[in-house]
């Protein structure tokens, strides 16, 4: 499951806004409830811990520790049930000076399955568990070729990872009659064979035991690619992993590029495509019906509050509380909000035209 641009917007949000507070001593409390966790054995665990907390020697982080588990017990019983994939809750207090008191609770359901439970007291939040949450985690093997060049990479999230090129040593077409056209289509074969055991091996090394692989997609212009998937050279292992093979213009860079464009039906439940979709909405109907669409901050800001915009695409390097603003005035029309990554060529085209872009409900 992976966590959609949203997702990672506010949960950026939230971590940025806790990671800043520091206690004086331990008195700032974690607790991470996993998926499917009962929710009355943590309400059951927090109120022991306050009987524990009496313990702790020093006042000040004896009161710090006891009211910030009392904010988190009245916090918790506002839930019937565990979130569906698990919750995070902090408390401490986070006044300026030391002796004062201003505690205060956050909470967040966690966009994707939580596994660790973990009950914490620092002089810092623990956030580590949610940071690795915006770490693409769903990895696609990517291999383009024909009979002269390769090209391996990785797909990791929305950003295609170059890890190899290699170009083989395969003779030019001979078209001299007899022994010699014979002897040099041999010298050609033989050549693509190695060419094909030696991007076999370089397939080997890097996939083989990559744990977050999800599939490879095997690509390139002419019959090359099914030769190359039939030859023999791949293992086993990684060959049930090919989960499609595409025709493709190019090789190289544009290739890699065309492949991931030509996979949408395998990648479909992938971010990457719904991105890719929306965007090329956008610039389609930029060029064939410019009024149904316009682009900047002011323009969309305006034509947002009359109600007319349809889809809001919104540049992830777009200030946070630009965001807000956006998203704040899209709520009263619902207006759909999709924040697009620079990861993309889309994303990038987004932010050269100033980060913020719209799809009217008609035109104007």
């Amino acid at each position: 499951m992976s966590v959609t641009e949203k997702q990672k917007h506010m949960l950026k949000k939230f971590i940025k806004e806790l990671e800043i507070h520091r206690g004086s001593h331990t008195e700032l409390v974690s607790v991470y409830i996993p998926q499917g966790y009962d929710m009355n054995k943590i309400v059951n665990h927090i109120s022991q811990e306050q009987g524990t907390a009496t313990n702790i020697k020093s006042s000040s982080t004896r009161n710090n520790v006891i009211n910030a588990l009392e904010k988190i017990l009245s916090h918790l019983r506002l839930f019937k049930r565990t979130p569906e994939n698990g919750l995070a809750v902090f408390a401490g207090n986070i006044a300026a000076r030391e002796g004062q008191s201003d505690v205060r609770v956050w909470s967040i359901e966690t966009p994707v399955p939580l596994k660790t439970r973990i009950y914490r007291c620092d002089k810092t939040f623990v956030l580590d568990i949610l940071r690795d949450m915006l770490e693409s985690k769903e990895v696609y093997g990517l291999i383009v070729i024909d009979r002269r060049d390769a090209d391996i990479a990785f797909l990791k999230g929305k950003t295609i990872i170059p890890i190899l090129k290699t170009h083989s040593h395969v003779p030019g077409k001979f078209k001299a009659g007899g022994q010699s056209a014979a002897r040099f289509s041999r010298l050609r074969e033989g050549a693509v064979k190695d060419h094909f055991k030696k991007v076999a091996e370089y397939v080997k090394e890097k996939f083989l035991f990559e744990k977050e692989l999800k599939g490879i997609i095997v690509g390139g212009p002419g019959p090359t690619k099914y030769d190359f998937v039939d030859s023999g050279y791949i293992t086993d292992q990684l060959k049930q992993k090919i989960i499609a093979i595409k025709d493709l213009s190019y090789t190289g860079e544009f290739g890699l590029n065309e492949l991931i464009d030509k996979s949408q039906d395998v990648l479909a439940n992938e971010e990457i495509v719904e991105e890719k979709k929306n965007m090329g909405r956008f610039f389609e109907a930029l060029a064939r019906k410019p009024n149904m669409v316009n682009y900047g901050e002011k323009e969309v800001m305006e034509n947002l509050k009359l109600g007319i915009v349809d889809t809001l695409l919104l540049s992830d390097v777009l200030e946070d509380e630009k965001i807000d603003k956006f998203e704040e005035e899209a709520k009263k029309f619902g207006t759909n909000v999709i924040i697009i990554s620079t990861e993309t060529k889309e994303g990038v085209q987004l932010k050269e035209i100033g980060k913020v872009a719209a799809i009217l409900r008609y035109e104007v």
